[in-house]
Parts: C-alpha cells; sequence; structure tokens
C-alpha cells in the first residue's frame, strides 16, 4: 500500500450522507438510539452509582454525544489533529467511565471509537486509535478470551467493512456526478451545434438570395448609366424581384427543414433547373431519404452552381446530375461555359469557398474548377 493510501481521507462524499438511502439512514439512527441506551442504562443501573455519581454519568453520556457529533463534523471536514484530539478526549472519557463505575458505557464508548477511527480517518491513524481501543475493550471485557478475541476482531473488521462500503457510496455519487455534468456538457454542445446550424442556414439562404438580387440590380445600373431601353432595364428589376420571392420562398424552405419538414430532394432540384433555360437535371442510384444535414448540403451548392452560371457564363447550358451511392451522394454540376457576363466581378466570392467548409463538416468534399468545355463542381457527401 502506497503512502498516499496510508494518509488518504474518505471522499467527503463517502463520510456525507449525500446518496445514503433511507433504509440505511433509518438503521444508523436506530444503532446510535441503541449506543445511547445502553450508555444511559449504564450510568442509571449500576449498583455502586448513586446520588451525584449519578448525575455525573448522566453528563458524561451528554458530553460522549457533543463530542461524537464533532467527531463526525471534523472528519467531514478533513481536520486531522481536531479529529484526533475528540478521539483522545473520547478515549479518555471511557477510561473515566470504568474508573467511575460505568463498564457497559466503557465498553460502547471504547468500540465505537473503535470503529469510527477505521471508518472515517485515514489508516495511518486509525489502525493505531482503532489497536488502543480494542486493547482496552479487550483488557476490560471479562468474558472467555476466545470470545474476547473473535468480538475483537469482529469490531475491527467492521470497521473496516464500513469504511470501504462508504468509499464505494462516494465513488457512486462521484461517477453520477461526472454523468450529470457530461450529460450538460452533451446538451450544451447539442444546442451550440443546432445555433450553429440554424446560422449556416440562415447565412446560405440570404447569401444566395442577396447574391442573385445583386447580379440583377447591378445589371440594372450598368444598363442606366449606357442609356439602355426602359424595356431592358424594367427586365432586370423584374427579375431581382422574382429573385427576392425566391429568395423569401427559401427562406420559409429553410425554415421548414429546420423543423424536419424537408420536400425530396428530387423535387427541388427539378424546381431549381426548370427556372434556369438550357439547365436539365439526371438522377441515378436508388433514390432514398438524406440525413437534413446532407440534403441541405446538396440543395445550397446546387442553387449557388447555377447562380455562378448566371454570373459568369450566361447563357450556357447546365448539366446537373445527383447519384446516390452505397455510402453516398454525389452531385456533378457542369456548364458548357461562355463569354464571361458583364457581372462576373461581383460578389465576394465567399460562395463556393462556404459551400467546401459545409462539406468538410459533413466529412465530405467539394472540387471546382474548369473542366473540359466550361467549369464544374462536384459535391461528395457521406450518408
Amino acid at each position: 500500500m502506497t503512502q498516499n493510501a496510508w494518509m488518504r481521507w474518505p471522499s467527503r462524499e463517502a463520510l456525507g450522507r449525500a446518496g445514503t438511502s433511507r433504509p440505511r439512514r433509518i438503521l444508523a439512527w436506530v444503532v446510535r438510539l441503541f449506543a445511547l441506551v445502553i450508555l444511559l442504562w449504564g450510568a442509571f443501573t449500576s449498583s455502586r452509582v448513586h446520588g451525584w455519581v449519578t448525575v455525573v454519568g448522566a453528563l458524561g453520556v451528554v458530553v460522549a454525544g457533543l463530542l461524537a457529533w464533532a467527531l463526525y463534523r471534523t472528519t467531514f471536514q478533513h481536520r486531522l489533529w481536531p479529529s484526533l484530539g475528540i478521539l483522545l478526549l473520547l478515549l479518555g472519557l471511557a477510561v473515566g467511565a470504568q474508573a467511575g463505575g460505568f463498564r457497559a458505557p466503557a465498553l460502547v464508548l471504547w468500540c465505537g471509537c473503535a470503529i469510527t477511527a477505521l471508518e472515517r480517518l485515514p489508516l495511518a491513524v486509525a489502525l493505531p486509535t482503532a489497536s488502543v481501543a480494542l486493547a482496552s475493550y479487550a483488557a476490560v471485557n471479562n468474558d472467555v478470551w476466545l470470545t474476547t478475541a473473535a468480538t475483537t476482531a469482529g469490531l475491527a473488521l467492521a470497521g473496516y467493512v464500513l469504511r470501504l462500503d462508504a468509499e464505494a457510496r462516494g465513488s457512486a455519487q462521484r461517477l453520477l456526478a461526472q454523468e450529470r455534468a457530461a450529460r450538460a456538457a452533451e446538451a450544451e454542445s447539442a444546442a451550440l451545434a443546432e445555433r450553429a446550424r440554424i446560422a449556416r442556414e440562415i447565412h446560405d439562404v440570404l447569401a444566395h438570395s442577396l447574391s442573385a438580387q445583386l447580379v440583377h440590380l447591378e445589371a440594372a445600373r450598368l444598363l442606366i448609366e449606357r442609356g439602355a431601353g426602359r424595356e431592358q432595364i424594367l427586365e432586370r428589376v423584374v427579375a431581382a424581384r422574382g429573385m427576392a420571392r425566391d429568395g423569401l420562398d427559401e427562406t420559409r424552405q429553410a425554415l421548414s427543414a429546420l423543423r424536419g419538414e424537408l420536400t425530396p430532394l428530387e423535387d427541388f432540384l427539378s424546381q431549381l433547373v426548370g427556372t434556369s433555360a438550357g439547365a436539365e437535371v439526371t438522377i441515378t442510384g436508388e433514390r432514398r431519404q438524406l440525413p437534413a444535414e446532407a440534403s441541405q448540403a446538396v440543395r445550397r451548392v446546387a442553387q449557388e452552381a447555377l447562380t455562378n452560371v448566371r454570373k459568369h457564363a450566361p447563357g450556357a447550358e447546365v448539366r446537373m446530375r445527383l447519384d446516390y451511392g452505397d455510402h453516398q451522394v454525389t452531385l456533378d454540376v457542369r456548364d458548357s461555359g461562355g463569354a464571361p457576363g458583364e457581372l462576373a466581378g461581383a460578389g465576394a466570392g465567399y460562395g463556393l469557398l462556404g459551400m467546401r467548409e459545409r462539406a468538410e463538416l459533413l466529412g465530405g468534399s467539394l472540387e471546382a474548377g474548369p473542366d473540359e468545355e466550361g467549369f464544374a463542381v462536384t459535391l461528395k457527401v457521406p450518408v
């Protein structure tokens, strides 16, 4: 046994009452009352005790009770020297009781001191203290030596068993507290993750919608500067209004997604390409319901890819393919290329970067770059 084990106190959880069942608390109080009855019985029924000696005996019982209460408090606070001092006072009180003719109270005090020391003190202090108390008990007890030896050994074993039981209860209390803390941390982490997901959804919807509106409004501004006709300018303004309306619809869809009310992914992509001339969608593999995060990633990448086509290659043909694999879903968006539009420089260029971050959070990947004809965006998300 290491030095730390010899000098280590039982934990506060072990010395306290927390986690103690109601039957155990009742049993503890029964034992205390039984010990008190024996002390009082010994103080008032001894044939050699009369008059003021009886009063002194009763006062001794009260003092012993107060000292026991103080011992429980000091041991719970892990105060070694006060605890040891109180135990010595109790042992001295037992010696005085024996000398004054109170034999039964003396035996109870010696036994109680031995058990309490083994249960509540560091072993380096508990063993000598319990040895002194049990030796005093054995010296005074007038039973057969074998009975006295068995009783002494039983008391020592009882004290150590109580110590082990208290430590087990304390460990259970600490594990329970750690489990509760872990659950609280897990709930907080889940709440933060949900907030981050909501923030991403709102950001992606607003970024896509406002970027599309910016394309048309910037076009309208350029047309005005060049003195274009009213019909051309009106066309761009109407398109911007349409983008605002679409953005509102996407916001509603995002809110529905947060509530777990997503429309089928295939229907969403079909509606998306239906609003873009020269765009088509192909779906391969076994169709199935995707997790909300994976489905949202596919939707946002498809929207961003089409927006980029409108900005950088207006009028280009777009081929979109959604493939359901065994372990991942792949979205491939390719355009036929074309001359850069007037608004190729509009926007900050963070759209695909944000989509790549979203894919990586899900354990997937996003690749974007020129291909043989135009530009290609490929998203892979594990499912």
